[in-house]
């Protein structure tokens, strides 16, 4: 039996190198995009519809079943109900339980778009590290990690949730891809931070800009493993639904 394969795309516009692998692919963005999926699904959404571009909102109007969401560089648009703050949307837990939520954020939302046309997609953050590995296992494919990055640079928090995430599929039996210079990396990076994620990340460019919009507390939580322990498993009507 052929082992499954690991592989690391550091950033969505890496994406086309890597389409025509066939698997599961897992959608990143510890900062916060896919921890917010995650702590939304958890904590009562029904479903989390992801967009790339504000315009596309109009195709979903706002009712007493959806809400709308929005975020660019890290602060909530106008005229918008909320960011991608997960604890504004676990504060809001009761308002917005069993309904739609229509998403839209600087990188996590272009990354899901760019990878939606894959037959196998989830979204994995540390919030809900343990559902999502353990499905990959279950799973026994092949699995692509897209780091979101920002704004299609590379960026440290992702990397270093892949390399954790990667790490406790090694010792399951999966192998390493091809061409997988990416994971050798983000292993590397996930074993040196492993001590505190919290300080090794003290000087990366997101934290530090969310730092700077006093989001600190969203920081922490984004960094807490298994506290929304939820499989946001996409849709072909463009869902994310709980798995």
């Amino acid at each position: 039996m052929v082992a499954a394969k690991i592989n690391i795309c550091l950033s969505p516009d890496l994406y086309p190198r890597y389409a025509d692998r066939h698997g599961i692919v897992v959608v990143v963005d510890v900062f916060r995009a896919t921890s917010a999926i995650a702590a939304g699904l958890h904590h009562g959404l029904e479903s989390v519809r992801p967009i790339a571009g504000l315009a596309a909102f109009e195709l979903y109007p706002k009712n007493e079943r959806r809400i709308w969401a929005a975020e660019r560089g890290g602060q909530l648009v106008d005229g918008f109900d909320l960011g991608n703050s997960p604890l504004d949307i676990i504060e809001r837990s009761e308002m917005l339980s069993g309904k739609e939520l229509v998403l839209s954020t600087t990188n996590g939302t272009q990354a899901i778009e760019a990878a939606q046309k894959n037959q196998g997609l989830i979204t994995g953050s540390y919030v809900n590290i343990t559902a999502v590995v353990n499905y990959l296992i279950q799973q026994k494919k092949s699995v692509l990690f897209i780091c979101a990055g920002w704004k299609g640079r590379v960026n440290l928090e992702d990397s270093l949730f892949c390399g954790d995430a990667a790490e406790r599929l090694l010792k399951q039996g999966f192998e390493l891809d091809e061409d997988a210079d990416a994971v050798l990396m983000c292993l590397q990076i996930a074993e040196k931070a492993r001590p505190n994620r919290l300080e090794y990340l003290a000087n990366s460019s997101h934290r530090n800009r969310l730092k700077n919009l006093d989001l600190e507390a969203d920081i922490a939580y984004c960094l807490s493993e298994d506290v929304a322990p939820v499989l946001p498993l996409y849709q072909s009507d463009g869902r994310l639904v709980k798995g």
